[in-house]
């Protein structure tokens, strides 16, 4: 199983690249988890569009979701006409999310380009994956991810505050890829997002192999966020960025 960064701007694209988008491949089967602002373009680097077998969208805010929209216009007006329909797994309501997007107050039928799985917490098979998801703290109904195969385990933490659900998720996983989105000061919300050091905190108490902070706001400052988070992770630590793979 190897995972593509191609987005990990949090809130809103970065100057160095799209909001959320991550790709994961295992055994020819390639699986998009999340598609926010920007991250349809950057993913054509790493797969065709016409090679993506299932996407997975962990909550319905823009900078996990919107470039559905774009994928919705290639999948209908292909030059070689419609391409078969795409799953797509998310929360209830993702097909009216998107509808509504692409043309407010229109009957946009945006099941004549994908299938919609309506996403609850538990395990299911995606192709030769193993997927489990629990519901994370986030204003939103919002889901945080479990990747497995062939013994390999990728966790994602999607949006949330601090979530005792995503230490369960992601105990003894090889890699958490956690969102970052504040750092250290007064006056966060208190389920909304997790600072660089919650990150690193949860990813402790999960007994992870390697941290990777993801969701990263542009005018936060990187070395503070490594710093923070290594303050209270003790293992390999890295920042997302587009183009960098894992190995889970």
């Amino acid at each position: 199983m190897l995972t593509t960064i191609v987005g990990s701007s949090g809130s809103f694209p970065g100057p160095g690249g799209p909001a959320s988008c991550y790709l994961i491949e295992a055994e020819g089967f390639r699986l998009v988890l999340d598609l926010g602002n920007g991250s349809l373009g950057a993913l054509q680097r790493f797969a065709p569009l016409d090679g993506i077998d299932a996407v997975c969208l962990s909550h319905l805010h823009t900078d996990h979701c919107i470039d559905m929209c774009s994928y919705f216009v290639v999948q209908r007006y292909h030059p070689d006409g419609p391409r078969p329909k795409i799953p797509v797994y998310g929360p209830a309501g993702t097909a009216q999310r998107l509808a509504s997007a692409l043309v407010p107050n229109s009957s946009v039928d945006v099941t004549s380009a994908f299938d919609f799985c309506t996403l609850a917490a538990g395990t299911f098979e995606l192709g030769p994956l193993r997927v489990t998801t629990a519901h994370m703290n986030h204003p939103v109904e919002t889901f945080g991810f479990r990747v497995e195969h062939d013994g390999q385990v990728l966790a994602y933490s999607a949006d949330t505050g601090p979530c005792d659900e995503l230490v369960k998720l992601a105990s003894g996983a090889d890699v958490l890829l956690c969102e970052a989105s504040f750092l250290d000061g007064p006056g966060h919300p208190a389920a909304l997002h997790l600072t660089a050091r919650e990150a690193g905190q949860h990813a402790a108490r999960a007994g992870v192999g390697e941290l990777v902070l993801t969701h990263l706001v542009p005018w936060n400052d990187e070395a503070a966020t490594l710093e923070q988070a290594a303050e209270a992770f003790g293992g390999p630590l890295a920042l997302a960025s587009p183009g960098i793979r894992l190995p889970a």
